[in-house]
Order: structure tokens, then C-alpha cells, then sequence
């Protein structure tokens, strides 16, 4: 099984991320049985990133400064051939935002663009409403991860009730999850971290991001019968992160 090769192999996985979610990230990649880096400082980033398996990047702390950041990081992580996940939450939100995106997909090669279906949208250019980080509509979520996979040329994750991974004109659903997983910050967020892993063991992309969209999502769903609300649902979901499909 593939986390049991994720778990052999133990990934570094490099992350210039959300500073809200550093944490919780770390702790379910270790749970699953990868080793995070959070590194961001320019000086370092194009070191680490060519030490590591896999590269995340994530704009939900987006500072200017950042951008160059991961463009940095993102090019040694070309160079060494490994892959990369991009995370671009809150790309509706704002031009900035959306602009930034924009450049590291021009400048990179990303394997895997994941997000709910506002943010694809909005790198799709397809009028969504959104607030903040969260998407207001689900839109035709096939579609849009279609649309959004074409225009950017790389395999894209449309994340919500039934997820939707797509690349070269076909796509692949998921129905697997649970609701509590809208109740934790992170919890998105945590997702690509495990695909960047899973990533690092399997060549066929789809296979990989299916398999790492999967086995979170059931583990959610055995987190839930375990839990009494939000709280617990996150802790119990580490648990389950170390477990089997």
C-alpha cells in the first residue's frame, strides 16, 4: 500500500506555508509518516528545497516578499526534479492573491494545484462568489477543475462534499469525508501536505493524489465516530493518520 511506501521511505516534504496551519500540518505529516521542514527565509529556501522530496507551497499568510520565496524554493525543487504542490487558498479573495498565483504557475513547473472550488475557480477565471478563504458557491466543481486543469496544464484537486481530481482532460471523484473537517482550521491544508508525500513515492500523478485524497478522507470518517465535536475530531485524526485505509 502507499502509505506503507510513504512510511518506508519517510519524505522530507518542504513547506513555505500558511503560518496559521504549520503546526498542524507537521504533526499530521508525522502521523502519516513523512518528515515536514518549515523553512522560508529566502537565504535558506533553495537549500532545503534541494535537500528535500518534496516542496508545499501554500499562500494563506501571503506576504509579498513571500512570493519570490517560493519562486526560489520552487526553482531548486525544479532542478532536483521533485515535486511540487501548490495550495492557493484564498485565491479569489483578492487580486493579489490571485496575481501571485499567477506567477508562480508561470514561472514553475507545479505537479498538483489543490483547493475548494472558489480558489480554482478564481485561477480558471471562472466568477465564483467567495468569502475569505471559503467558497460561498460549489459551482459545476467538474468543470471548473477541467477547466482550471487545461489552462494551467497540470493535474488539479477540487476539494468539497465529492472531490474532484483532474488532469489532461479526464477526472476522477471521491465521495469520502466528513463535515468536521470544515470545523478545523488547517484541516485543507493538512490534505496537500499528504499528497506532496504520497507524491514523492508514486510517478502517476493521478494515482497518487487519489490515493492520498482517499486515505485522509477515510480517516476523517473513522475520526468522527470517535470524536464529540471539533476538538477531539482533530486530535482523533491524528490518530487515524497513523493508521491503515
Amino acid at each position: 500500500m502507499m502509505e506503507e511506501r510513504v512510511r518506508e521511505k519517510r519524505p522530507l516534504v518542504h513547506h513555505i506555508t500558511n503560518e496559521v496551519v504549520m503546526n498542524f500540518s507537521a504533526n499530521g505529516l508525522l502521523a502519516f509518516g513523512g518528515s515536514p521542514v518549515m523553512a522560508k527565509e529566502r537565504e535558506e529556501v533553495a537549500d532545503i528545497a534541494g535537500a528535500a522530496d518534496a516542496l508545499v507551497l501554500n499562500i494563506g499568510t501571503l506576504r509579498s516578499s513571500d512570493v519570490e520565496t517560493m519562486i526560489a524554493a520552487g526553482k531548486a525543487a525544479n532542478e532536483k526534479g521533485i515535486p511540487i504542490l501548490l495550495d492557493p487558498v484564498g485565491a479569489g479573495a483578492s487580486t493579489f492573491r490571485k496575481n501571485a498565483v499567477r506567477k508562480i504557475t508561470e514561472e514553475l513547473d507545479v505537479a498538483v494545484v489543490k483547493g475548494n472550488a472558489g480558489e480554482i475557480a478564481a485561477l480558471a477565471d471562472i466568477p465564483l462568489k467567495v468569502k475569505g478563504v471559503d467558497s460561498e458557491e460549489s459551482g459545476d466543481s467538474t468543470d471548473i477543475a477541467l477547466r482550471a486543469s487545461e489552462k494551467l496544464n497540470t493535474c488539479v484537486v477540487v476539494t468539497g462534499a465529492i472531490d474532484i481530481v483532474a488532469e489532461n482532460g479526464n477526472y476522477t471523484t471521491s465521495s469520502y469525508g466528513s463535515p468536521l473537517l470544515t470545523q478545523v482550521t488547517g484541516s485543507g491544508c493538512l490534505l496537500g501536505t499528504l499528497i506532496a508525500a504520497c507524491l514523492t513515492v508514486e510517478d502517476e500523478k493521478e494515482k497518487a493524489v487519489l490515493f492520498a485524497v482517499e486515505f485522509y478522507n477515510k480517516a476523517a470518517e473513522r475520526a468522527e465516530a470517535n470524536s464529540h465535536g471539533p476538538g477531539s475530531f482533530a486530535v482523533s485524526l491524528l490518530d487515524e493518520l497513523g493508521g491503515d485505509v
